[in-house]
């Protein structure tokens, strides 16, 4: 039986790609007030930004319930008995703990495996999309967490955005603190690095911005995945798409829209390119 693969709602790996492959998705929760949606299942990413841009009351996120764990853990045990979950940097979440947490309570004989990928949205999703594909492949759990360790610093991302005050209000800001407060209009790229949000440059117009994606994805020298993703922005979405054709081939590059959960931290007018590759 082959092994089955486990990971979180902000990797928003493509839903066409999940029913491919046979991922399961652990969804994020989203409040707003006293209404709970499980990301990615009870909202659409469009009423998700509809409500953000005109709610009184401020989204807040949350891990699932150990339950929820234990519960796809319990189903996928009756199908194989390895399954390996990757989550979300344990850095910017308690999904991880909770993952491991549900895990060793577990009575099943089902050997599980819980990995910190240290990244988050499609840089998350590069490194489950070529483990399930190794699942696929045939490959053991052994050697599909080699494969693993091995993408993991392989996985990049850069974002623009056109505000700070989402992630400083949700606490998930880092190191990108330093561009609060600025008195100029700007447009901050981010990553994320050993887990944490970390500034990467402040630009002062959004094409520039969009231009410093673009670059940050020329500067591989071989790619072996490429995602655009965006919150509420999908026409620039999909000229960078265009534009990252010049290097890629634009059949194989993923477009994704990001799920509400990452929409809290960030609001609208998010966009991001995702890279698994070599420099």
């Amino acid at each position: 039986m082959r092994v089955k693969i486990v990971t979180d709602s902000v990797a928003d790996i493509p839903s066409q790609i999940v029913q491919e492959l046979g991922i399961s998705i652990i969804p994020v929760l989203v409040r707003f007030g006293e209404e709970t949606y499980r990301d990615g299942i009870d909202m659409t990413s469009d009423q998700f930004y509809e409500r953000l841009v005109h709610s009184q009351v401020m989204p807040v996120t949350s891990v699932p319930s150990l339950d929820m764990f234990a519960r796809t853990y319990a189903r996928l045990a009756e199908e194989t008995d390895e399954i390996l979950a990757i989550m979300l940097s344990a850095k910017l979440s308690g999904l991880y703990n909770a993952a491991l947490q549900s895990a060793s309570l577990m009575e099943s004989k089902c050997r599980i495996e819980v990995v910190d990928s240290k990244l988050a949205v499609m840089a998350q999703g590069f490194v489950v999309i070529e483990a399930a594909r190794a699942a696929r492949a045939g490959a053991g759990l052994d050697e599909i967490l080699e494969i693993v360790n091995h993408n993991i610093p392989r996985a990049d991302m850069r974002a623009a955005l056109d505000t700070l005050e989402y992630l400083h209000r949700g606490g998930r800001i880092g190191k990108a603190q330093a561009f609060m407060g600025s008195v100029l209009k700007i447009n901050p790229i981010i990553t994320v690095k050993d887990g944490l949000v970390e500034p990467v440059n402040r630009v002062h117009s959004r094409a520039k911005a969009i231009d410093a994606l673009y670059s940050f994805a020329a500067s591989y020298s071989h790619i072996d995945g490429l995602a655009v993703e965006d919150a509420a922005c999908p026409e620039e979405g999909d000229l960078l798409v265009e534009r990252l054709s010049a290097i890629f081939p634009k059949e194989r590059i993923l477009r994704s829209r990001t799920t509400p959960v990452i929409g809290a931290h960030t609001g609208p007018g998010l966009l991001l390119v995702a890279v698994l590759g070599d420099k």
